[in-house]
């Protein structure tokens, strides 16, 4: 009898124990984060891009027959795809408008704005990857970079402007990516 009773309390402990491994590794893969989804072209939605070149008509539906809501006149702006229909894009840009583009239009190079907190006026631009190095620029609400690449806390971005001589120049640095608009919270990419 005593055997019985401790052969029962074994196999009730084995039962308890199997059963708690099994909530362990349900648990863990509750704990992973969701995939992201993916639309036609077999891409992550959303994802960022930038436009591709100008004029570009923004529609209000996916195809040449929606009427245009507004135009793009700059290539390289910055815009997030929220949706795939066959061969167009909806995109939200900067201000949360929304409008469906030709997938040809749109290009997969990054680009961002600097989107700051209500009242403040400016970011800055640093040399190195800290906010200790050294002050490349002051960069406003709005400022369009070309986005190198991002680490999940700084993007190296170059910007471009006009100087006082005329002509283009572009000068590079390291941005916080809390203050880009054109980039996720924490997302990395070369």
């Amino acid at each position: 009898m005593f055997g019985r009773a401790h052969l029962l309390s074994t196999a009730g402990h084995l039962h308890r124990s199997l059963l708690l491994v099994i909530l362990a590794v349900l648990s863990g893969l509750l704990a992973l984060p969701a995939p992201a989804a993916e639309g036609p072209s077999g891409l992550p939605l959303p994802r960022f891009a930038s436009t591709r070149s100008t004029p570009i008509n923004v529609r209000i539906g996916p195809g040449t027959r929606y009427g245009v809501a507004w135009v793009y006149v700059k290539a390289g702006t910055p815009v997030e795809i929220v949706q795939e229909f066959d061969t167009w894009r909806k995109i939200r840009d900067a201000d949360g408008s929304e409008g469906w583009i030709h997938q040809n239009l749109l290009s997969g190079k990054r680009a961002g704005v600097v989107a700051l907190p209500l009242g403040e006026e400016q970011t800055v631009l640093f040399a190195n990857r800290s906010a200790d190095s050294g002050v490349r620029a002051y960069l406003g609400p709005g400022y369009r970079v070309d986005i190198a690449k991002c680490d999940g806390a700084w993007c190296e971005v170059s910007a471009s402007y006009t100087p006082s001589n005329g002509g283009h120049a572009s000068i590079s640095g390291y941005l916080p990516q809390t203050d880009l608009w054109g980039v996720y919270a924490n997302e990395a990419f070369d």
